[in-house]
């Protein structure tokens, strides 16, 4: 995450040049934020991040080499890693789902209006995910899950407190900290805390993670 006196600093990767072109001229009119580096496919995206220490990364899926779900599995599994907004024409439910259980803390389509951009990365700086309403609406009307993903989601999260499991339905029903915090007569510290913990004692990277174990344990 950015610091006070810094902009947060973005890695654009896209194999179309005009798309990186658009997104950076874009971004870079925007106070408290730089494009600092460039990627044209996910096997150039280590280099990247490794040269430029990224906050967020805004990532194509298909690209010619390495696809942008492979790249942003590589990329969460780093230490200290950049948070990852996929931005892409391709919205099927596979797709979707591939890249948030790869660790993405956002899914947009390469249509979101720029404001809505530059306010994704934003938030997914400061540790909240974001999804295009469209793909919202998708993820929660639909109905069926994978075979055993059920019984496999409720065995996780019988390891967590009554309260974690109380946060858990929360973050699933897309409450921010301060939200739930007066939902849950809590402070917002107290919130991140039990957020942290519930990441890893699941073993999770982030709070659209989160949400989607509760959907699939038919909580939220």
């Amino acid at each position: 995450m950015a610091g006070v006196n810094r902009p947060l600093r973005v890695l654009l990767v896209d194999d179309d040049a005009l798309v990186r072109a658009g997104l950076s001229m874009m971004l870079d009119g925007i106070h408290g934020i730089a494009v600092v580096g460039e990627a044209a496919d996910g096997d150039e995206v280590p280099a990247a991040a490794d040269a430029h220490a990224p906050d967020v990364v805004l990532m194509d899926l298909r690209m010619p080499r390495v696809d942008g779900i492979t790249a942003t599995r590589r990329l969460r599994d780093r230490r200290n890693p950049p948070e990852v907004i996929v931005l892409t024409t391709f919205d099927t439910d596979e797709n979707i789902l591939h890249a948030l259980r790869a660790g993405a803390s956002g899914f947009l389509l390469k249509d979101t209006p720029p404001a809505r951009i530059v306010d994704a990365v934003r938030q997914v700086a400061a540790g909240d995910p974001i999804l295009s309403p469209r793909i919202t609406r998708r993820l929660m009307d639909r109905a069926a899950v994978q075979a055993g993903a059920y019984q496999q989601s409720r065995a996780a999260l019988a390891i967590l407190s009554p309260r974690e499991n109380e946060v858990v339905v929360a973050v699933a029903q897309g409450r921010t900290n301060a939200e739930i915090a007066a939902e849950l007569f809590m402070t917002v510290a107290t919130v991140k805390a039990h957020v942290s913990h519930i990441l890893g004692k699941l073993g999770l990277d982030n709070r659209t993670q989160i949400a989607l174990l509760a959907h699939d344990a038919g909580l939220a």
